[in-house]
């Protein structure tokens, strides 16, 4: 038999449907909310169809997070990457630069 995964500890607030709301209206793909939000895409249509959240209205576009389609988690894990090898190429460059000056 199957197992289910264990729930990943989101809660969607108000605040984030006023906002789900607003992204939806401004013609955001649900899936692509989902992402940003890191829920299941069933929640984002909870709220689309007012299953949750009827009476919060949507929240105004210069409150809502740029429109998607958003990174995709291995591609945030290898600017991590990136970013963390650039740091200490720049830790040695300095070391370099300091030693010339002592």
């Amino acid at each position: 038999m199957g197992h289910r995964a264990f729930p990943s500890g989101v809660t969607l607030t108000r605040a984030d449907a006023a906002q789900i709301k607003g992204m939806l209206a401004r013609g955001d793909r649900q899936h692509d909310i989902a992402s940003w939000f890191g829920v299941n895409g069933g929640r984002i249509a909870e709220i689309a169809t007012r299953h949750r959240f009827r009476d919060v209205p949507a929240a105004s576009g210069d409150r809502l997070p740029p429109s998607g389609p958003y990174p995709h988690a291995r591609d945030a894990v290898a600017a991590i990457e990136a970013l963390a090898a650039a740091k200490a190429a720049l830790a040695v460059a300095e070391e370099c630069v300091r030693g010339r000056l002592a």
